[in-house]
């Protein structure tokens, strides 16, 4: 029996994916104007998000729900140690602390997973979905901006496990669909899943400041001053 969930969670966050990725930091990204320094701190906001979030499901690996929809394969944490390694060096932990967006994102992972762990879904969709689509995009565009050899501090968009995408995608969405869970359950994940993309595009926002002293406020201007890009979670990885 399906619950349609993967249906209404594409077209439920369609108007968040859009606005995400219309903010001033991810128009720069997808133009191909990329900061070392502004990539190593996006990148470190995620290691402390995907360490919560991972941390979260394993814990509730036996939940009937959230069991069904855990695959291990999509693990971040240990190739965004791998970034961490690459942009900070060895003593990156002490090199870098969580931004307030992120502080908040992880607090709000923490209070799902004790009180109600099947909305973290709407969490892992809204990550891991855009890491195997558009996520690849973002790897192709850091690797040549950043002049990186290989998956070098960009290993966190490398799927070692999942060589096709395509049918992994597929299998997810059908293990969305055959969650034992009711049309009110599926709503409110729909709703986490919008959290989840707020949250991304405050982390995004946050990122400008920093952004814009490394290329200068009219470039930034120039770049993000025109047409929207349109956003859909499920793009076809490129």
């Amino acid at each position: 029996m399906s619950n349609n969930l993967a249906v209404k969670l594409r077209s439920g966050t369609q108007k968040a994916h859009t606005a995400a990725e219309n903010v001033g930091f991810m128009k720069c990204f997808l133009k191909g104007v990329v900061d070392r320094d502004c990539f190593a701190q996006f990148l470190s906001n995620l290691y402390f998000v995907y360490s919560e979030l991972e941390a979260a499901i394993k814990s509730q690996v036996n939940h009937p729900v959230i069991g069904a929809i855990y695959f291990p394969e999509l693990n971040r944490q240990a190739s965004l140690e791998k970034d961490m390694v690459f942009y900070y060096g060895s003593e990156w932990r002490s090199l870098i602390t969580p931004g307030t967006t992120a502080q908040s994102y992880i607090n709000r992972i923490r209070q799902l997973s004790a009180h109600e762990p099947v909305l973290l879904i709407g969490h892992t969709y809204t990550r891991y979905m855009g890491d195997l689509s558009g996520g690849q995009m973002l790897q192709k565009i850091a690797q040549s901006t950043l002049r990186l050899s290989g998956y070098e501090g960009t290993s966190f968009y490398n799927f070692e496990q999942i060589p096709d995408k395509k049918a992994f995608k597929d299998k997810y969405r059908q293990a969305l669909d055959s969650l034992p869970i009711d049309d009110a359950t599926a709503d409110r994940i729909v709703a986490e899943a919008n959290y989840a993309f707020q949250c991304n595009m405050q982390m995004a926002r946050e990122l400008e400041g920093s952004l814009i002293k490394a290329i200068g406020q009219v470039v930034f201007n120039s770049l993000t001053q025109s047409h929207n890009n349109p956003g859909s979670t499920e793009a076809p990885a490129m």
